[in-house]
């Protein structure tokens, strides 16, 4: 164990900030952490927008669904899958780079790389003190969004990250058990394991639920599952995604 370590296994999504504004030396820190995540053949397929308009933020905060820590933290990072300056490149260099930026390998190259960079920003964050909270609700209307934050071609906003400072300290979820998650070898495919690991785990869920609300929730992890994907959410995403020129081939 040590402090890097903690500072892990200590996350938590923190959805309420005290009136206090991040410094620029923190923003500056938090995005240079960013950078140093590890990103695929040196591609750098990302771009992070900050948002301190609080009219941008609360335009945000309606799309995602009226979430108030939308608009009400210490700074709104939107990190975005990026091969925009790729284009410029191939302007630069003057070499035909279209079939590469619309193939399906460099979409899923610019989520990772921004994925990757998001969650070394969140721990940079967080190992000072600070509190975060992913909002994948950005992709409700992504539309909008680019028009908001002014997105150009080969650019898709992925999720948001509120962060500020800590105005609660919510108990830890569980998250699934290790045994579940970690396959040696090769993958796991004995549902009757399954089954009874998930089983544990939902009661796992049901009691950190019940806890949590005083009695008001009891629902188990699978049953939350369940529910949320029978009610398919954004279908109009690949449209969207081919539409700024991604994901073509």
């Amino acid at each position: 164990m040590n402090s890097v370590i903690e500072t892990i296994m200590n996350h938590r999504s923190i959805r309420k900030f005290e009136e206090k504004l991040l410094t620029d030396e923190q923003i500056r820190t938090i995005v240079e952490c960013a950078q140093a995540a590890s990103t695929s053949s040196f591609i750098q397929a990302y771009s992070i927008i900050g948002v301190k308009d609080p009219n941008k933020k609360q335009r945000l905060a309606e799309i995602v669904g009226n979430q108030a820590y939308v608009a009400e933290n210490g700074h709104f990072f939107v990190f975005c899958g990026d091969l925009y300056r790729h284009q410029v490149i191939s302007e630069i260099e003057e070499k035909d780079l279209s079939t590469s930026l619309e193939s399906t390998e460099k979409f899923m190259v610019a989520t990772i790389d921004a994925a990757l960079a998001a969650q070394n920003a969140v721990l940079a964050a967080e190992s000072m003190g600070l509190g975060a909270c992913y909002i994948g609700g950005l992709r409700n209307n992504l539309n909008e969004v680019c028009d908001i934050l002014n997105i150009p071609r080969f650019v898709i906003p992925l999720f948001g990250i509120a962060v500020g400072f800590p105005a609660q300290m919510p108990v830890k979820k569980p998250r699934l058990p290790f045994e579940h998650i970690y396959h040696e070898e090769e993958y796991q495919q004995d549902k009757a394991i399954y089954k009874q690991e998930l089983a544990t785990y939902n009661q796992t869920i049901s009691d950190y639920y019940t806890q949590r609300t005083k009695g008001k929730r009891s629902d188990t992890w699978t049953g939350q599952m369940a529910n949320m994907l029978e009610n398919p959410k954004r279908m109009y995403m690949k449209d969207f995604v081919k539409k700024q020129g991604f994901n073509q081939q």
